[in-house]
């Protein structure tokens, strides 16, 4: 069990403290929905969520298997939908991978990433295609 606690400051802003580190982070309601933008919205964070969690499970598998990953990169682009409610519509992770295309251990890391808990947490409707990208 991880304990978060969040605050609403005022004018569409929270900020949120990670009960064992202590790490705060700040949000804000996007432009497009009343917002100022200038901080992660809350479906920023889960999408940000989703593709650095892509990459630590893929990290963990490369730990167990003596793979350094150190590099991996990912592109997050997050739709939400235009009618009401408002709500993410489609999370696309492009993935960069400092490994030959060729690697043996390619669709091992390719699958470790879409089992990580976060992709598989999100709602079914939710689109979450997955491109990698094998540049070593």
């Amino acid at each position: 069990m991880v304990e978060i606690t969040a605050t609403y400051e005022g004018e569409l802003r929270t900020s949120a403290s990670h009960g064992p580190s202590g790490t705060v982070i700040e949000t804000d309601a996007p432009v497009d929905n009343q917002g100022r933008g200038e901080r992660y919205s809350p479906t920023d964070l889960v999408a940000t969520a989703m593709g650095t969690c892509m990459m630590t499970i893929m990290g963990i598998y490369g730990q167990r298997h003596d793979m350094d990953l150190t590099g991996t990169k990912v592109r997050i682009e997050k739709h939400m939908t235009e009618e009401l409610p408002r709500r993410i519509a489609r999370v696309v992770a492009e993935i960069t991978v400092p490994l030959p295309e060729d690697h043996p251990r390619r669709r091992a890391i390719e699958k470790a990433a879409v089992n990580c808990p976060v992709f598989l947490s999100l709602h079914p409707e939710i689109e979450k295609p997955v491109v990698f990208a094998w540049v070593g």
